[in-house]
């Protein structure tokens, strides 16, 4: 397995085109319930609401990972995820977006793709950043730069959230997620996940995880108003599997809310911020 360098600076305009059957979808794949309904009900006055983490699935695909050549996908794992909103999503439309793949970097064992994808709606006005962060397992030693080291994260220590919520993910919840366009097998296919040398079972779609855990943001630090919403940030520490419960907890620290969301057994977002109005 190599990864071709030459995908640094690769560009890919698409659009992206979606209806409320769609966002309902993603709302379901997030975990969201009829006392929700809002989220669920295309008969909502002003049309269905769109969850704020939704820009994850209107910017995936965007960027042109086939440039990076003869990889393993079964060893393609999200490693970090950022979204910044400047206007909420309309309940459909058309969305232009660019994919941007900007950075590979070596950190030895493993490379560390780094992209970012914009998103415009139909008016032109923008509507949203996002980054990704994936690791490629196995895929490191190629002599490249091994990037800037991550600032440390974490909630103040002996100090109560301001706000702690807790979702039960479903046994069959990355089967109803993986419908809204991540097909990845690694979620699904037993098989295929030993394939990764890390897994032995299907693991939750880490951007299943991170919609879970903005789901909560909305709710505990903006009433559920989504205009509030403005910045998230996290990164994936451990996987989680359909059917453990998701706690996510808030600290508010200078003009911010910082963010770690745990299961029973682990933490699995750490180094983890958001930004509200």
């Amino acid at each position: 397995m190599s990864i071709d360098l030459n995908a640094i600076g690769q560009t890919r305009e698409s659009v992206f085109e979606y209806d409320w059957k769609d966002v309902i979808l993603y709302a379901l794949g997030i975990g969201a319930q009829t006392n929700e309904l809002p989220f669920l009900y295309e008969r909502t006055q002003g049309g269905v609401k769109v969850f704020p983490s939704y820009a994850v699935i209107a910017g995936d695909g965007a960027a042109p990972f086939e440039k990076l050549g003869n990889v393993n996908w079964a060893k393609l794992i999200h490693g970090e995820q950022y979204i910044k909103l400047y206007r909420p999503f309309p309940s459909q439309g058309k969305i232009t977006r660019k994919g941007t793949i900007t950075n590979i970097y070596d950190k030895g064992k493993n490379a560390i793709i780094h992209s970012i994808r914009q998103g415009f709606n139909e008016k032109g006005e923008h509507i949203f950043d996002a980054k990704w962060v994936h690791v490629l397992l196995d895929a490191g030693g190629f002599g490249g730069e091994s990037g800037p080291k991550a600032k440390s994260l974490k909630p103040p220590e002996g100090v109560k959230p301001d706000f702690s919520i807790s979702y039960k993910t479903t046994e069959n919840q990355a089967a109803i997620y993986r419908l809204n366009g991540d097909l990845n097998p690694l979620h699904l296919d037993p098989s295929y996940a030993k394939l990764s040398g890390r897994f032995n079972e299907p693991i939750l779609h880490g951007l299943c995880t991170y919609g879970f855990t903005a789901r909560a943001i909305l709710y505990g630090a903006c009433d559920g108003d989504v205009n509030r919403f403005k910045e998230y940030s996290a990164r994936f520490s451990l996987p989680v599997y359909p059917g453990e419960t998701i706690t996510t907890e808030g600290w508010k620290e200078n003009g911010r809310y910082i963010i770690q969301a745990h299961t029973e057994k682990s933490i699995v977002i750490s180094n983890a911020y958001a930004i509200v109005e």
